[in-house]
């Protein structure tokens, strides 16, 4: 049996936000036997760009039943079912963290038809539940309204069941090796989803923080495969996992980076960037030429003009701006020679490899190309990936500094900033902030809006 969930909500937080709205399709694979929709008191204000975008305003929920009102509904048609959605972390995470309120915990078995559709129906542009429907010919009757879009869940979900009957066993995986302390089941609820993640003890200590494009995958390879005896000594603490969804591999850089300056958590090696160990350094040479190399990052470094996750990304960067500003592979590290680099010899280098081109004028090149990747004090939106389809996310950069992140839905945004200052959550301007969102600008295809 299928519980197929959507909510509305007054945000994107299931910790500030709150449920408006929900619908639960009971379906036992071939029909649907079972239903319950019902607007829901937020008990909290719904802001108008909210409403713009579900329809729900402030008066329409004012007499409807508080949650706790729905609560007993909500188990008694999900019991013994698994419980599905497009999406399906935000919609559990919300209605676990309203039941965590009334002092209950929620638990069921999850499935997603978001990853499933990535899975078993391959090859669309966007499998967010407006677009996929569309693609697939399932009209939505109501799009952003809890009873429309599960509704259309269904149906997207008797597509999925033809194509892979056994989706019912899928993501539930034997887990052969855990913590001691840890209840298998709090890994299994785990999204495969890009954010933050915190490793509790027994007093509720976090003694580890992570960030990952799979949180679950990654807290397998912690729980399931210790390489050395701290990483098993760890694991015998580790007591709760916690986590927080992001979206963006940068605003889990962003809060990995300041959880763990906050914290101090016990395992976490203290100035080590993990995950952008090599970075992309200027020196200017004998001859007045500015040079730039590969080097590994050290705690004693000054911030690199880039930073990567390996070599082979700092490389494909490096080449990249030899081709859009003109400059020397030689002196850019990418091609060895006692004489003229490769480029020169086919005409794309300058000649500042054999002091053909003098000093000054090719660093004028050199200069715009670091410039191009520069905080310096330009100030920019960077757009980056939401924690759902629907969804972007922001990063925004205010005369050279780090401000924070945010996330909008295109939908309502408009193309305004201004409108982005209401989701604006702060973080630090730090020397790991500021590698992350210099290693980000250096990525080919990555969206920056100057303002």
């Amino acid at each position: 049996m299928f519980a197929i969930v959507d909510i509305e909500t007054t945000g994107g937080s299931p910790v500030s936000s709150r449920i408006t709205e929900i619908a639960i399709f009971l379906f036992d694979g071939k029909k649907i036997v079972d239903e319950y929709t019902t607007l829901i008191n937020p008990e909290c204000y719904i802001p108008p760009n909210i409403t713009r975008l579900t329809g729900i305003s402030n008066e329409m929920v004012a007499n409807a039943p508080r949650f706790y009102e729905v609560a007993r509904r909500v188990v008694e048609i999900t019991d013994g079912a698994t419980f599905v959605a497009h999406n399906v972390t935000f919609d559990y995470k919300f209605i676990q963290t309203e039941f965590k309120r009334l002092g209950f915990d929620y638990n069921r078995p999850t499935l997603c038809t978001v990853r499933l559709s990535r899975k078993h129906l391959p090859g669309y542009p966007s499998y967010s539940l407006g677009n996929i429907c569309d693609n697939l010919g399932i009209s939505i009757n109501g799009r952003h309204r809890a009873a429309g879009d599960a509704l259309a869940t269904v149906k997207l979900f008797q597509e999925l069941l033809q194509v892979s009957p056994n989706l019912a066993t899928e993501g539930q995986d034997i887990l052969s090796s855990l913590a001691p302390n840890l209840n298998p089941k709090t890994i299994a609820d785990l999204p495969e989803a890009t954010g933050v993640y915190y490793l509790y003890d027994a007093d509720g200590v976090i003694i580890y923080i992570g960030k990952s494009v799979n949180i679950r995958k990654r807290v397998l390879d912690h729980t399931a495969r210790p390489k050395t005896k701290r990483a098993t000594e760890m694991l015998s603490q580790i007591s709760d996992i916690g986590y927080e969804l992001t979206g963006s591999e940068l605003i889990a850089l962003l809060m990995e980076a300041d959880a763990i300056k906050e914290h101090l958590p016990k395992y976490n090696k203290r100035g080590r960037r993990r995950n952008s160990q090599m970075g992309v350094f200027q020196k200017t040479d004998a001859k007045g030429y500015i040079n730039l190399s590969i080097e590994t990052i050290s705690n004693d470094d000054e911030i690199p003009i880039a930073s990567f996750d390996n070599q082979a990304e700092a490389q494909a960067y490096l080449y990249r701006i030899v081709d859009d500003y003109s400059l020397c592979q030689k002196l850019c590290g990418l091609y060895k020679s006692a004489n003229a680099c490769f480029h020169h010899q086919i005409g794309q280098c300058h000649g500042a490899c054999i002091g053909l081109e003098l000093p000054h004028d090719y660093n004028l090149r050199v200069q715009q190309a670091l410039d191009s990747q520069s905080l310096g004090s330009r100030s920019f939106i960077m757009v980056d990936d939401g924690r759902h389809p629907d969804e972007r996310s922001f990063i925004k950069v205010m005369n050279g500094k780090i401000e924070g992140f945010g996330y909008f839905n295109p939908e309502y945004i408009d193309n305004s900033i201004d409108l982005l200052k209401e989701t604006l959550t702060p973080c630090g301007n730090h020397r790991e902030a500021v590698m992350s969102v210099r290693g980000y600008m250096a990525k080919a295809g990555v969206k920056v809006v100057d303002f």
